[in-house]
Parts: C-alpha cells; structure tokens; sequence
C-alpha cells in the first residue's frame, strides 16, 4: 500500500462581476445612487440594464460638498478640483489620494510610447485656481516608462522666457492647451522666428484644428504634433493617445474604465463603427465620487469593431446638451449662460453656436425676443466677459470673436431628427477634411 494518499477537496473560487461590486459600493454609501438605482436589481451583467446618469441631477447641491448626495464619504485624503466656470461658479470634481494616484500611474503609462530616452519636456499646462491640468500632466509624467526630464513652467510663462530656455535647455517636446500653444507659436510668428529644436507638441484640453496646426508647423517646422490624451477632471482618464491614432482618435484604457457609445434619442447602445452617440463612461475605480453610466459631454465614433482589445474611437465634437464646453482655455458652463441670458434678456430660448475659421474660435450667442436691443446685448457681453475674464485676453491674440446676437424662435438651430432646439451647436470640424452632419450638430447650410 502506498503511503501516499490522494486527498480530493472541493474549492469554490467567488468569481466577482466589477459592475455588480461598483453598484452595490455605490447604493450602499451614496444617498444619490440609493435613490436613482431604487428600480434596478442589485444583480446585474450588463451596464445596459442601468439608466444613464443625468448630469443636471448629479451635479445639484454639488457646491456644498459636505451635504452633496453623490460623495460615499466624507472628504478626507482627498483632492478637489473645479471643472470649469467662472471663479465663483463651476462645480467640483473629488478624488481620493489613492483614486488619483491610480489615475495620474495609468494616464502616464499610457504615454510613455509618445516619448524617446532623454526627452526634454515643457510643461505649458495651466496650475491654479483649483484647476487640474497641469498637477495631472505633472504626475503622470512621473510614471512614465521612458527616462524623460520634465520642465514644468505652468501656462503662465512669457514667450520670450519660453523660447529662450528651449534653446538654453535643448527642450525638445512642448505640452499644453491648445491656446496656449498657439499664442506662443503666434509671437514666434511675428517675429520670424522658428524652433527647429522641437520635435514633438502634445496638446490636450480642446481639439486642435488645421488652421491652427498650420501655424504650428510654421514656428516648429520638425515637430509631431498629436493629443497628449483624453482626460477630464471629472471623468478622469478617458483615452489614450498612441502613434496609431489619428486626429481626434483615441483608444480605451481598457481596466480603467468602461466606454459606451449610445443614441442620443433612444439610448440604445451603438457597437457598429461610424456611427456616432453620445460617449458614456463608467469609472472602475472612482468610489469617492462614483461615475456610473456618466454622459461625458462628448459625441464619438467606433473606429474597431466590439471585442477589439483597446478598442479605438474618434471623438465628434461636443453634444448638443452638454453641460459643459471647451473652447480654448475656456470652459463655458451652459447653465452660468442659460442664468445670465434670462436675467438680461428675459428669454430661455438660446443656443450657443462655435465656429472655427483662420486659426480663430468664433462664438455667437442667440438669444430670443421679440425686439432686439443693443442695450440687452452690451449688457450679455459684459456679463459673459465677468463670467469669463480669460475672453478679452483671447480677442485680444485674435484667438477668440464673440457675438451676441438676436434671433426668432425659428431661427434656433434644431437637431435634424428630433427636432429638438440644441444648446450647443459646434461646427467646428474634428477631424481631416471633415465635411459629413454629425449626430447632434447642424450642417452651416441649414443655419439661418
């Protein structure tokens, strides 16, 4: 007999769905998802058996954030960040320390195929006021595989400064908004100058047109200029940037969140590529501030079919509801605007219309009522240009035109199929040559 005995045990090995265990965190500690999460089974597979988040309702009574309904806890090890808006306005983005290290590792990895060994890197993204882009470049180029040096200027350096350390220092990648790129490339302009030293531009923060990459080429005639990624303070970290992607192409970080592309209309999940929705994320990680479901504001595309490991997609522009617009260093919030065209005008019938043309951004506001008044429209300038004090600066550098303008009811641009009157209606083209009516926006010929 041998003296080996075969012992035979039965393991169970708890297998847990990360969407069920998000939802479940989240009913448990959220007084906001216990509430809009009441109807749905605590067991469930697909992401598609939960309603889309309303943004109007989960940013309401965030400006208190000690009796906000949407936090799991109160803050502690946190960081806070403002997403936008006028200084007193906006609403507040919270991670835990460990969320946003978990980001910023992520978000930086993800770049490192955007670097070479011994890069020299400016960072040109804005600090201050609560605003993240520059502390969420700087940590993640901490994580970084490639060995680079990082030289972190803030938005607010001056040109000639600029453009003499990136001689002194042989600075060879430039990072930043895209307005903040083009007002040095514009002074370089000027003055007949280029920097054959740079080699690479990652922008990010708003879409780069072609006007203005034009421009870009002339200063820096040797530079690769493509999107250092897609992040938002309140989304997080949203798209990688890799050397496949083109114009407006990002791809999904897989792990780190979840990303659905849906009709507007209907809801209904999109899987087929070109065919644009609404892009919606589901953080994996975010429990502080859970994002389940969460319209990003954005309009995107597939551009590989489902199953495809980070799967690419090509971002569309901004939806016609969006909450919240970039334009520039701008971040315009559609309810600071709908508040200040009612004070004035006394109407809640308005649209907000973006153009693009020779390397500057054109925004008009039309309003409705029955007699137009230079009066009432001196007054929405003012009021616009209290809200956002960047706007002179933007005319200023001929990066910006603003107009306030009068209209009719009809006149307000509609969206094609539903009829609807649009918030937002962005004209600006997101990617090479683009001529084609996206979903949500009104081709220039159907404008009055």
């Amino acid at each position: 007999m041998s003296w080996l005995i075969r012992i035979k045990k039965k393991y169970t090995v708890k297998t847990t769905n990360p969407i069920s265990e998000l939802t479940g965190f989240a009913r448990k500690h959220s007084p906001y998802y216990r509430n809009s999460l009441a109807d749905i089974p605590e067991a469930i597979s697909s992401l598609c058996e939960l309603p889309l988040l309303d943004p109007a309702d989960f940013w309401k009574d965030s400006a208190d954030l000690a009796q906000w309904p949407v936090l799991t806890a109160p803050l502690a090890h946190a960081l806070v960040f403002k997403t936008g808006g006028s200084t007193g306005g906006g609403r507040l983005s919270v991670y835990a320390r460990t969320e946003w290290q978990r980001t910023v590792e992520a978000f930086g990895r993800s770049l490192s195929e955007q670097f070479s060994s011994r890069d020299r890197v400016a960072n040109l993204f804005f600090a201050g006021d609560l605003y993240a882009s520059f502390l969420f470049i700087h940590d993640s180029l901490a994580h970084v595989e490639t060995p680079i040096t990082e030289f972190p200027f803030t938005g607010e350096v001056d040109p000639p400064m600029l453009a003499d350390a990136i001689v002194q220092h042989r600075i060879n990648v430039l990072a930043g908004v895209p307005a903040q790129l083009l007002t040095f490339a514009s002074w370089l302009d000027q003055r007949g100058l280029a920097l054959p030293l740079v080699d690479t531009v990652l922008y990010g923060g708003e879409s780069l047109f072609a006007s203005q990459r034009q421009l870009l080429e002339q200063v820096l005639p040797n530079a690769r200029i493509a999107s250092i990624g897609y992040a938002s303070v309140d989304g997080g970290f949203i798209g990688a940037s890799h050397r496949d992607c083109i114009e407006g192409e990002h791809r999904t970080p897989d792990g780190h969140v979840l990303l659905e592309i849906v009709d507007q209309h209907s809801g209904a999940t999109i899987e087929a590529c070109d065919q644009t929705g609404l892009l919606v994320l589901t953080n994996l990680h975010r429990r502080l501030m859970p994002l389940i479901r969460y319209p990003v504001g954005d309009l995107a595309c597939w551009r590989e079919p489902s199953g495809t490991a980070q799967r690419k997609f090509a971002l569309r522009g901004r939806s016609g509801n969006s909450q919240r617009v970039r334009v520039g260093i701008l971040s315009l919030m559609t309810d600071e605007i709908s508040e200040s065209v009612r004070s004035i005008s006394g109407s809640n019938d308005w649209q907000l219309l973006i153009e693009h043309d020779d390397g500057r951004d054109l925004l008009t506001v039309k309003y409705v009522v029955n007699e137009g008044s230079t009066r009432i429209e001196d007054r929405l300038e003012a009021r616009l240009i209290e809200l956002y004090p960047q706007i002179p600066q933007l005319r200023g550098a001929g990066l910006l035109q603003l107009r306030i303008q009068s209209c009719r009811f009809e006149d307000l641009a509609r969206h094609p199929r539903a009829g609807k009157s649009l918030r937002i209606v962005d004209l600006r083209c997101y990617g090479p040559d683009e001529r084609e009516v996206r979903d949500g926006y009104v081709d220039p010929a159907q404008l009055p």
